[in-house]
């Protein structure tokens, strides 16, 4: 992490421990919005208006929380409206790195080597991990947000008539109950399974290891009912949330983070779930089996020797790979 502005050590996965032993996740610090007009939004200062050309997104392919982002961007039409850079996907000893690994990207804009580098930008005694997803302000030379929850719903009502309305990810009616399904899914499934891949007791695994299978076993009966998304017909900010959990589930954390219990493809339901989530038009566009894989396998205090697995077979999902 950064400390005062200074890379301080090698990278590694786990942040900090609870009293069992347990990962914690860093509260991302970077928390303004983009509006419409410019105005403060529900965290952070104002003056950051939707301006088409104005904000860039860097990412990572391997990560959920980017990812998130990646198919709000998508989705919301704003492909044209805010550029994007993508790091290569391993995990080395200052983090995050741009580069030439096909599917990735160097950064022209900035002209970084590592991602710490975009927070140094902004601040240049920051203290904290420098993690993706940052959305970039290229006007104030800034970073607006670092928090993927807060960004999916700036691209989703902050950008105005730039935006497509086809998809309104957090429609009125129904915010009660994605908050609801948010409030649950984060902590047991969508950070669940890092928390059993990062613990660091037997204690600590074992507890996050049943909290991601009893949310599984949960969904998989909700989803019993024919409905085609969380809410029913319309696909919504949850289904992003739960999808990137999903779609990295038998490609890494079934194997590398020890929840192996079951695959997802034993849930007939969720499996169905996750291949309509891949139809919608713009969602498999944003998924990288390949990146994935060599991010999550980079992980030297989970694979030491950083051999990575050529299966699981995801061919059912259209997305699987040469071998």
């Amino acid at each position: 992490m950064l400390v005062n502005g200074q890379w301080s050590a090698d990278w590694h996965p786990v942040q900090a421990k609870d009293e069992k032993g347990g990962f914690v996740r860093q509260t991302s610090s970077f928390r303004s919005w983009i509006t419409p007009d410019g105005a403060p939004g529900v965290t952070g200062k104002g003056g950051f208006q939707a301006e088409a050309g104005r904000y860039h997104l860097y990412v990572a392919l391997i990560c959920p929380w980017a990812s998130r982002t990646l198919i709000a961007r998508s989705l919301k039409g704003l492909s044209d409206v805010v550029s994007v850079s993508v790091v290569e996907p391993w995990l080395l000893d200052q983090g995050w790195h741009f580069g030439d690994y096909p599917g990735a990207d160097r950064d022209t804009l900035n002209q970084a080597e590592w991602m710490h580098q975009i927070y140094t930008r902004a601040d240049a005694h920051y203290t904290g991990r420098a993690t993706v997803p940052v959305l970039w302000d290229k006007k104030t030379q800034t970073i607006v947000s670092n928090e993927s929850a807060d960004i999916v719903r700036m691209f989703n009502s902050g950008f105005g008539e730039l935006a497509s309305a086809e998809f309104d990810l957090f429609p009125a009616d129904l915010q009660q109950e994605i908050e609801s399904l948010n409030a649950e899914i984060y902590p047991l499934l969508n950070n669940g399974v890092y928390r059993a891949g990062f613990a660091t007791t037997q204690v600590s695994y074992q507890e996050a290891c049943r909290d991601v299978f009893s949310m599984l076993d949960k969904l998989e009966q909700r989803l019993s009912d024919g409905r085609r998304f969380l809410t029913g017909e319309r696909f919504t900010e949850a289904d992003i949330r739960l999808f990137v959990t999903l779609i990295r589930f038998d490609a890494a954390y079934h194997g590398l983070f020890k929840c192996n219990i079951r695959q997802l493809r034993e849930y007939a339901c969720l499996h169905g779930y996750t291949r309509s989530v891949l139809a919608v038009a713009g969602v498999r566009e944003t998924v990288s089996i390949d990146h994935i894989k060599q991010g999550y396998y980079s992980i030297r205090a989970l694979n030491p020797t950083g051999i990575v697995p050529v299966g699981p077979d995801l061919s059912d999902y259209g997305l699987q790979e040469s071998l």
